[in-house]
């Protein structure tokens, strides 16, 4: 019986529906190559595997071909240059998300040692990128689960990275003032059919009420009195909620407000600061 060499196993992978990406990134794994390491197959695409290895790939792609994650099946997610483990208990990190980062790094820079919260961090992607570039900050990562709460523990304990943790609902219960509040938090409306294709991820922090706005309005509503004058608050949100977002923030008191694109040119994120004087 002939064996599989990598550049078959590849291109039945594609022929049964995945991204050419996906394909290779869970054959990596399977081969316990880095997730970064695709130029590696290039070389090796005449290579046989094991019968075992083959059994994995398939039973990992047909998961893969039901919606499962990437980052599910093989444990990992890279964020920021920062290697994550995520897992079912939290959401798998967007690269979007990395333009809400950039816009914190920006409005902290004149900052020594900023105080930032992060809202609802998950695997704790967010937090741990801005500790990692800042690392004077005090970070403050919150989220209302105990299991997201374990996985960015993990992460950061891992990582090195002294941000701290605590359980709760937004900023119920949490202290400031703070330089930056940042957030990614649920915005796709509850009856929405894309979510469909999101059930291997946590409802919890995909939905947010019948507009998708629940959890934004609750955040913008509790910021003001937890952000330091000229603070930031900085919030992802979906791909067509960037002026309704604007409006809440505007009605709220906030300053500067305006919004920035992601990868796509989507204006994905929208922030403003409090009145006060710039710090010295």
């Amino acid at each position: 019986m002939s064996s599989t060499t990598l550049a078959q196993a590849l291109t039945q992978a594609q022929a049964g529906g995945l991204a050419r990406i996906d394909a290779q990134m869970l054959l990596l794994y399977v081969l316990g190559r880095a997730p970064n390491d695709r130029a590696w197959l290039l070389v090796h695409d005449g290579d046989a595997l094991t019968a075992a290895a083959v059994d994995q790939y398939t039973a990992l792609c047909a998961r893969r071909a039901r919606g499962e994650p990437v980052a599910y099946l093989t444990g990992r997610k890279e964020f920021w240059g920062l290697p994550l483990a995520v897992d079912a208990r939290v959401l798998d990190p967007r690269p979007d998300t990395e333009t809400l980062v950039g816009w914190a790094l920006e409005v902290l820079a004149a900052h020594p040692a900023p105080r930032v919260a992060d809202l609802g961090t998950g695997s704790g992607a967010i937090a741990l990128a801005l500790q990692h570039e800042r690392p004077d900050a005090q970070v403050l990562a919150v989220d209302a689960s105990a299991d997201a709460l374990a996985v960015a523990r993990a992460n950061a304990l891992r990582l090195g990275l002294p941000v701290r943790f605590a359980q709760g609902n937004w900023l119920q219960g949490v202290a400031g003032p703070f330089d930056a509040i940042v957030s990614n938090p649920p915005y796709i409306p509850a009856l929405d059919p894309h979510l469909a294709a999101l059930t291997h991820e946590p409802l919890a922090a995909l939905a947010s009420g019948a507009d998708g706005l629940e959890d934004i309005r609750t955040i913008i509503a509790q910021a003001p009195t937890r952000l330091a004058p000229c603070g930031w608050l900085l919030l992802e949100h979906g791909w067509d909620q960037a002026d309704a977002v604007q409006a809440l923030l505007r009605d709220a008191g906030f300053d500067q407000v305006q919004s920035r694109r992601d990868l796509s040119g989507i204006a994905r994120c929208t922030g403003g600061s409090m009145p006060g004087a710039a710090p010295q």
